[in-house]
Formats: structure tokens, sequence, C-alpha cells
């Protein structure tokens, strides 16, 4: 909770101290916590005063991921007490892995560090992820500023045209790392459902994917609606929708059919559940371990107020990203539930994604 030198000055009253309902010694105790509060108060308030805080993307410039970061950098530190600049750093690299790597090992515990990571990181360590060097449980978790549903897409001139296609006919999707939803996503649901992925790894990011995929150099992408949505490809009407991954249907697409419906029995049900959490963490926002709790909190509160401010819900709307909150609290609480998945479920996920 953040307060202001006014609200202190009039907590600390004299009147208070004097108070005959005090014992003596009471009274001296309350006196002392009254003065350090009066200290300390405007102290909190000027956290961040005069500093600049990195807000890191696991991912290249031109994505979904950086215009979400831009657009919080613009308004967040309006609502972080003392107003520093907020800074995007782009640091591309393994779908997001190498940034909460170094998030976690060698990043300031101080505050001016924040990460948006892909939503799928933070299972990583518990589904057997290579070179995951973080623990999810001891980071800070902020919050993340929407949910999103992933789609999987081809283009028009693909020789699959609908969800039973890929259970016939190759399909080359670009991909970024081993630990992003481009990657995990067909390659998961080809060994759990048979569907015929050919994953091409490497690419920095959904804007170069498209790129790609205009070039010819694959087909098609599995990656979240929004994102897909501000690509060129589709805009201009040049792709097929093949099947939305959810959980539940997402009211926007409405005639696109759910891989979740494929499901031959209550194992693959239950693995799907279970791989299906990430779609609940939408764009994760994370602080490193260490940091301080007061800081963490201010920050939460931070991203709380920026989300409701309508600046930031209007520019939000003129990029084309959908706002839909999520506390950090319920944020930390998600990814927790995942690690109490019973055993044999892990496994089967593990042993679908090839680990």
């Amino acid at each position: 909770m953040i307060y202001s030198t006014s609200r202190s000055e009039n907590v600390c009253r004299p009147s208070m101290c004097d108070s005959p309902a005090l014992g003596g010694g009471l009274k001296r105790f309350v006196c002392v916590l009254i003065a350090l509060f009066a200290v300390n108060a405007p102290a909190l308030a000027a956290d961040f005063a005069g500093k600049t805080i990195d807000l890191e993307v696991g991912f290249g410039p031109g994505g979904d991921n950086d215009i979400w970061a831009r657009t919080l950098a613009s308004h967040l530190g309006d609502h972080i007490p003392g107003h520093p600049r907020v800074v995007v750093q782009n640091a591309p690299g393994a779908g997001g892995l190498r940034l909460i790597n170094e998030l976690y090992n060698v990043a300031p515990k101080d505050g001016t560090v924040i990460g948006l990571v892909n939503r799928g990181i933070p299972f990583e360590p518990l589904l057997g992820g290579e070179g995951t060097q973080f623990d999810p449980l001891k980071m800070n978790w902020i919050g993340s500023p929407d949910r999103d549903t992933t789609v999987c897409a081809a283009r028009k001139d693909a020789r699959v045209r609908n969800l039973n296609d890929l259970f016939t006919t190759g399909l080359a999707v670009g991909a970024t790392g081993s630990g992003a939803d481009t990657a995990l996503y067909p390659e998961f649901l080809n060994a759990l459902l048979g569907m015929k992925f050919r994953v091409v790894k490497g690419y920095q990011g959904t804007k170069e994917i498209s790129l790609a995929m205009e070039r010819g150099e694959v087909e098609g992408i599995c990656v979240a609606y929004d994102s897909l949505m501000h690509e060129p490809l589709a805009r201009a009407g040049k792709l097929n929708i093949l099947f939305q991954v959810a959980a539940t249907p997402d009211p926007r697409l409405k005639d696109v059919p759910l891989a979740t419906t494929l499901a031959r029995s209550q194992a693959d049900r239950d693995a799907l559940a279970l791989f299906l959490a990430r779609v609940e963490i939408g764009r994760p926002l994370v602080m490193p371990e260490g940091v301080p709790a007061g800081r963490v909190q201010q920050m939460r509160d931070a991203l709380h107020a920026t989300v409701q401010d309508p600046q930031f819900i209007a520019d939000a709307g003129k990029q084309g990203l959908n706002v839909a909150y999520l506390r950090g609290e319920e944020l930390a609480a998600k990814i927790a539930a995942a690690t109490r998945a019973p055993r044999a479920v892990v496994q089967r996920v593990k042993a679908a994604l090839g680990r």
C-alpha cells in the first residue's frame, strides 16, 4: 500500500500518545511506531524517484508481446511511486527462456527490472524443458494485462485446409524456441493426438514467422489469436484458422473447432487440461526472486491501476489489444496449482512433448 506524506502527518497526532487509555510502556511503543511510520512513508512514495525501470520482453520487436510491452511502458510509470521512466528492452532467445533465466540468476533485485515472458515458460521446469535455470514458485509474478486463446492457422494455399487434414497431410509451421507456444503447441498435438505438424524453429517472434509465411518458407503458425490478427496475412484474409486450442471456446471464434474435442481418453483430457493451463495466464509479467515484498506490491498495484486507466485502455484499443487483466496473486496461484498435478498426468504431458 502507498501512503502519502499528508496521510502520515494526519496519523501521527500528539493526542494519540497522550491518550489516558495507554499505559506508559505501551504509550512509548505506540509513539515510536508512529514516528517510524511518519519518517518512512515519504520514502515509500519515492522508492523509484529518479530511476529507470527496464521492461524486458523475451521476443524481438514488432510482435504482439512487444506492442503490449510498449503500450504498458507508456503508462505504467504514472502509477509507480516516484514516477520512474519505464523503458522497453527486447531480449529474444529460446522463446523467452533466456530472459527468465537471466531474471532469476543475474537481474538486479531492487525492483528496477520486470520481464514479460511467454505464458508457457513458467511451466517448463515442471514439464522437463531443456535449459531451465529458474524456480517459478520463487519468482514474483506481477500479473498479466490480457488472456488470449491460441489458434493454429495456415495459408489458404496450403494443402491443409481444416482440422481433419492435419491427420493426413503435413503442415510446416514457424516457431521461436522450445519453450514458446509456437513450438510447444504443434509438438504436443503431434504426439498426443497424432497431428502432422512439421515445426521449423529459430525465428525471433511472431513478426518474423509471419514474414516467413509471406515468403513461403513455412505454411502456418500456432499463436495467440490477437497476435495472429495483427499480421498482414490475417488482415488480408489469406489465412485459414484451423482450430482453437483452449479449455473453453473463445466467443470470437464461434465457427472454429476446439482441438480438445479430439481427446480419445480421460488420460488425454487430463493431459490437455494441464498443458492448457498456460492459456489462463495470458502474458505474464514477472520480477526476480529476492525483490523486497513492498516493491513487488507496489508494482502489482501499479499494473492494477494501469489497466483501469482510461488513457491506457484507449491506447490499447488503438493498438487492437484486448485488455483482460489477471492479478499477480491469481497468476502465482495458477502456476502453483499446475505444479500440484498428479505425477502420472505430468509424465503424460512430458512424454507428449518428447521429454
